[in-house]
């Protein structure tokens, strides 16, 4: 094949004009589906095209399932909790192996406030009949890691200390609307004691109402109906929660997130010059509420002695009896929780590949590494695949292919406990990641399982769709694209969710405003339980351990073309597109006729919008059909692309939580899991503050104003003759 040959300023990726030729040479032979297709890269000038694929083919070949099997045996051989010598370890394999890649790394150290290890948490029934409750995992002879001796009872982080021996009230999922029917129906939990059944919102919301009613004390089980043998077989011989099975979690309810101590700034170290101020820790609103969670297994114990009325419709849980809403006298249980908690260090390792070009501009992957007990599947399978994702842009850039923009690989701490590592690291970064993010991928729980699916911005989606139209999935000759939006569904392009809360994602999304993605490759899981461990995921995860770097080629090919495109990739027209159905379902929520939410000034501003968009689209396309813009013009419009996300960081945050900002996506506040697409003006119809809309719409009108003003500036900068 004749070579064409290019200067390193046309190529770009940090590579020389014959090496890259020679490499898309051998790779046009190799994988003529990538290299060969005539269509264009969303971002990049034709002409580099057809080297960007023959980088990303060359990326592809790089994963392998021996190698991700060992990191993922490396890493979760062990229960590593933070805060344990355990999870230390962990933090320098992973340091060691980016380095090992040719990664700079760096350790960023943090004293955070955290339960001290191995807390005690039991529950007991004492009337009718004295009987300890189990909460801990069985020995299984099928599964040799559920005999490890640092396994321990479950237990929920932040629990408050207590001992309360009181009657029972079921709560059904502890969910604020649970709460309000039990009210309606005249059931007190003052002194009583509330039995919540796992899901529905987040665990530290059903403490925090069952606190508000005046419950001394909380139980939260996992009910079969959630999980368990109403969905399958049970573990060990299947993939479902077992009558052992507990899970454990933190409670943290706080109105803003990471460390409790320092609040919106990074906990640094005692022993760090940097001044850091700490709250008094009763100042902070933990909480005081003693809480066990059990398996069903002990739950039964309890629900099935209760003889209070019949429960409400879709209060029935998959116990074999009916369900009651209170225990009456006869029935008491004890809880026993002691929880103290202190100052515990814990590390981020962030490894750096830098940009040959354009190294003040970061794309950033990450995963946390701290587990409940093995975290094989959460999160560790994500943590296997990013290190994968390192060692593969490392070879990369040995070969000459490094990226033209920085990419790094971040391996979070304590994630478990409340977002806690993420968030130190964001805070201590701020204004460098304001300045620099581009964005943020999350691999948390990214690989358990054959069905692909994402969650992200909405200037990511089409580069996420992209990415898994050139990756094929292990298990079929189609590709993952294929597999997730198969033909007979007749969709457009499959449904890509919107990011809510639970993850490492907020503090880039949430607070900053860097668009942000999770993707995942998902299956089984026995979420936060000493189950999840190397035994459950080899047999029902990822047998051939194939998943992990089929993940690894999805968000590798997603880095490379955010890091190499010549302007930043992202799908400029879902703005318009994605607020206006969010707008839509927002009136469906009250009705079509609601005059408080007319919000006619917004629908006005995304006229505008959608008009800027669409010019800031054919800009972009056309001044890269030309000759390549210099790199300073295409720094220039690069900063305003960058920017187009911060629109929507309002500075004084959402209505009683501060330090979430982002205007465009949150996290619902009483459930703590689930997306709430323009939270500020869902909280007021959800509180039926209707009287607060036109000023929460005043704040949306000038952040599409805004937006629309960045890109009419991205559509000038890049029409300006100078940048050609």
């Amino acid at each position: 094949m004749a070579e064409t040959r290019r200067t390193p300023g046309e190529i770009g990726c940090g590579v020389g004009a014959t090496g890259l030729a020679a490499l898309a040479a051998v790779l046009v032979l190799a994988v003529p589906a990538l290299t060969r297709a005539a269509d264009t890269l969303t971002g990049f000038a034709p002409q580099r095209v057809r080297g960007e694929r023959a980088i990303e083919a060359r990326l592809q070949a790089l994963p392998t399932a021996a190698a991700y099997r060992r990191h993922l045996e490396a890493i979760a051989s062990e229960p590593h909790v933070a805060g344990s010598r355990a999870n230390t370890q962990v933090a320098e394999y992973l340091a060691r192996t980016m380095e090992a890649a040719g990664l700079t790394v760096e350790r960023a150290v943090y004293d955070v406030l955290l339960p001290r290890l191995n807390p005690v948490s039991t529950a007991a029934l004492v009337t009718p009949v004295r009987l300890p409750l189990n909460n801990q995992e069985y020995v299984l002879p099928e599964d040799p890691y559920s005999a490890n001796p640092n396994l321990g009872p479950g237990y929920n982080a932040f629990s408050g200390s207590g001992d309360v021996t009181a009657e029972v009230v079921y709560v059904n999922y502890g969910r604020r609307e649970d709460f309000a029917l039990l009210r309606q129906l005249g059931v007190s939990l003052i002194g009583k004691i509330a039995v919540a059944r796992y899901g529905g919102n987040y665990r530290g919301y059903k403490a925090k109402f069952a606190s508000e009613a005046g419950a001394v004390g909380l139980v939260i089980y996992s009910d079969p109906a959630d999980g368990g043998y109403m969905a399958g077989i049970p573990y060990p011989e299947g993939k479902t929660n077992s009558a052992s099975t507990v899970q454990r979690g933190s409670l943290l309810t706080l109105d803003y997130t990471g460390d409790a101590l320092t609040p919106f700034l990074p906990a640094f170290t005692t022993d760090d010059p940097r001044p850091t101020r700490r709250l008094p820790i009763e100042q902070v609103a933990l909480p005081k509420l003693p809480v066990v969670p059990l398996p069903y297994g002990s739950a039964i114990e309890i629900l099935q002695r209760m003889r209070g009325q019949a429960v409400p419709g879709g209060w029935q849980g998959g116990l074999p009896f009916a369900y009651r809403v209170e225990g009456g006298s006869e029935l008491t249980v004890h809880l026993h929780v002691e929880q103290p908690l202190g100052l515990t260090r814990i590390t981020d390792v962030v490894g750096t590949l830098a940009g040959a070009e354009f190294p003040d501009e970061w794309i950033i992957i990450g995963c946390h590494y701290d587990a409940w007990s093995f975290g094989a599947e959460d999160p560790n399978g994500g943590t296997a695949m990013i290190l994968s994702v390192a060692e593969a842009l490392g070879q990369l850039a040995k070969d000459g292919l490094r990226p033209r923009r920085t990419i790094k690989v971040a391996h979070w701490d304590a994630e478990e406990c409340g977002i806690i590592g993420s968030t130190e690291w964001v805070e201590e970064h701020r204004d460098e990641l304001a300045a620099k993010g581009v964005a943020y991928i999350n691999a948390d729980v990214s690989v358990s399982g054959p069905h692909f699916g994402a969650a992200g911005a909405p200037t990511l989606k089409g580069l996420i769709i992209a990415a898994a139209g050139v990756v094929q999935h292990p298990d079929t000759a189609l590709t993952v694209y294929q597999t997730w939006n198969p033909p007979a569904s007749k969709a457009a392009e499959p449904g890509i969710g919107d990011l809510g809360g639970g993850s490492d994602h907020l503090g880039f999304y949430s607070h900053l405003g860097i668009p942000a993605a999770a993707l995942s490759l998902s299956g089984a899981s026995l979420y936060h339980s000493n189950y999840d461990d190397l035994a459950f995921y080899a047999r029902f995860c990822d047998p051939r351990f194939e998943y992990g770097p089929t993940m690894a080629r999805i968000d590798g090919v997603v880095l490379l073309r955010l890091a190499n495109a010549d302007l930043l990739p992202y799908d400029l027209g879902r703005y318009p597109t994605d607020f206006a159905l969010h707008l839509q379902a927002l009136r469906e929520r009250t009705g079509h006729d609601s005059t408080a939410l007319q919000l006619t000034r917004l629908d006005q501003a995304l006229g505008p919008l959608r008009e800027a968009a669409a010019a800031a689209v054919a800009a972009r396309d056309s001044v890269l059909a030309s000759p390549v813009p210099s790199p300073e013009r295409l720094r220039a419009a690069n900063r305003i692309l960058l920017g187009l996300e911060r629109s929507f960081v309002l500075p004084t945050g959402l209505p009683g939580r501060p330090w979430n900002r982002s205007l465009y996506m949150g996290v619902n506040p009483f459930n703590g899991y689930d997306a709430w697409p323009l939270p500020g003006l869902r909280h007021q119809v959800e509180t039926n503050q209707l009287d607060q809309v036109a000023a929460w719409e005043e704040h949306y009108v000038k952040a599409v104003t805004d937006l629309t003003g960045r890109l009419q500036s991205l559509t000038t900068e890049l029409a300006n003759p100078a940048s050609h």
